[in-house]
């Protein structure tokens, strides 16, 4: 057995450094193509006339007239790569299943738990080092897979800036994190599964929920700056706006942070990230060199809205109870599976590091299952910070732009279920109909500025009316005027 598993694994390496030699030797022929193929989508959106504001605005004929303004070409290649992403869930779930079956019938999982036996008596290093193992393992078998998904389509698609061998060496950053971090969590839930035979699944739902949380806030301070450069924005023209923005919605923020993503992708993205004193908003530098000042305010309004509608604490609770479920499921499941096939695999039980691959078999078909329950989670969230950002930053106009450029690698018009199944956000044309409708029920905000000269003959009736008349990206007038539009709520009828 274990000079079987030796040539295996030397196989494996074998093929590897193969493809890494095949796909190098060809970069630099598909540069110039990848170049041409870079994105298509209007780099600057203006508004189009029937969005424009009237007394006969419609939101349906405005969401069409943006949706008119992405180039035919533009709009095949996004669905193209989008739907694709659908066949890559599937494959990638069946080739999880393969591989950790395949782990186990042959016995290799067994192998490297009795090398790890023979390293060492100290139960929790034989957990790491079996974990050394597996994770080497996985990744090896798994690499032409993620080379095509993570690199050859990406640059097929002219979603991606960096060379092979930048990828490459991010993939191995990535890979000693998870052995690094993975291994924590792997030393903890075995210790616990063999000390609490009768209720790990109790205290391993506990120890995972914690470890999720720790992991979540070293995120934006530890994990990211591996990958990327993280800045302050110094920039007064776009750091005031946001900044006003903050203050007016009572987040006390001191600092915009921004990374440069254009190092590997030219998609355009912001987020929130960490936990408690950790939690940030960071731009990627691709927004704010394409983005518009009123594009840029409308995404950082949507940003603000996670954090204060508490989007990251809500995610832990749902998580929470999606663990506790999955531990639960997993102490049936597993045990059933080790009495059936315990002997077959050489697998002696829950405590042994041998039935990794029984669990990360498990914890596939449970993720696959669940794939339309964490999308419709995660993107009822992000309607609600749409929702958010409208009412606080007022630029829908500027919220359609950013839906037609994040379009580059989402399908803008799915059907409703495609959209319920496989969409982790709203599609580009829900985003973009709800800003139209936000606008519509808004109009007073967008009068072109020779009406301002009208404004004074209202000021002496209603005072009211002639604050609403400030135009819309006059962030410290928002701010005045306090919280019933800035902070609305999740919904399109405020």
């Amino acid at each position: 057995m274990k000079i079987r598993f030796a040539r295996f694994a030397g196989l494996l390496i074998v093929l590897c450094f193969l493809l890494v030699s095949i796909a190098s030797a060809g970069q630099a022929r598909n540069t110039t193509a990848d170049t041409d193929q870079a994105n298509q989508m209007p780099a600057v959106t203006t508004v189009p006339e029937a969005a424009q504001p009237s007394d006969h605005f419609d939101p349906s004929a405005a969401t069409d007239a943006y949706l008119a303004e992405i180039p035919a070409s533009a709009r095949s290649r996004s669905d193209a790569y989008f739907e694709g992403g659908y066949w890559l869930i599937l494959w990638d779930f069946l080739f999880a299943v393969v591989m950790y079956w395949a782990l186990l019938r042959f016995r290799v999982s067994a192998a490297m738990r009795s090398l790890a036996e023979r390293s060492t008596r100290f139960k929790p290093l034989e957990t790491f080092l079996y974990w050394v193992q597996f994770t080497v393992l996985t990744a090896i078998v798994g690499f032409p897979l993620a080379a095509y998904e993570g690199f050859f389509r990406e640059r097929k698609y002219g979603l991606a800036t960096q060379t092979f061998a930048g990828w490459f060496g991010d993939q191995l950053k990535g890979l000693l994190i998870g052995v690094v971090l993975g291994g924590m969590l792997a030393m903890l839930l075995f210790g616990v599964a063999r000390k609490f035979p009768s209720t790990w699944h109790v205290w391993g739902a506990i120890v995972t929920l914690l470890f999720m949380i720790f992991a979540v806030t070293i995120t934006p301070v530890v994990l990211v700056p591996i990958f990327y450069k993280v800045t302050k924005l110094n920039d007064p023209k776009i750091t005031q706006p946001i900044l006003s923005l903050a203050k007016a919605n009572g987040i006390p923020a001191h600092d915009v942070y921004q990374i440069n993503a254009s190092r590997d992708t030219t998609r355009m993205s912001a987020n929130v990230s960490g936990f408690g004193k950790t939690m940030r908003i960071t731009l990627n530098d691709n927004l704010l060199r394409r983005g518009s000042p009123q594009e840029i305010q409308a995404i950082m309004g949507h940003e603000m809205g996670h954090y204060v509608l508490n989007h990251i604490p809500k995610s832990i609770e749902f998580f929470l109870i999606v663990i506790v479920g999955a531990f639960a499921l997993l102490r049936w499941t597993l045990d059933a599976a080790i009495r059936k096939w315990g002997a077959t695999w050489d697998v002696r039980g829950v405590g042994d590091t041998a039935v990794l691959p029984v669990v990360m078999l498990l914890a596939a078909i449970f993720g696959f299952v669940m794939t339309p329950v964490f999308n419709t989670q995660t993107r009822a969230q992000e309607y609600e910070a749409d929702m958010y950002g409208l009412n606080a930053s007022r630029q829908p106009d500027g919220f359609a732009q950013a839906a037609i450029h994040l379009g580059e690698y989402r399908k803008m018009s799915p059907g409703p279920i495609e959209e319920f199944v496989f969409y982790d956000h709203p599609s580009g044309r829900n985003r973009i109909f709800a800003a139209m409708q936000w606008k519509s029920r808004n109009l007073e905000l967008f009068r072109p500025p020779s009406a301002t000269a009208n404004l004074s003959s209202l000021e002496s009736s209603d005072k009211t009316t002639v604050v609403k008349q400030k135009l819309p990206w006059d962030i410290a007038a928002n701010a005045r005027e306090g919280k019933r539009l800035l902070l609305g709520c999740a919904s399109t009828s405020c």
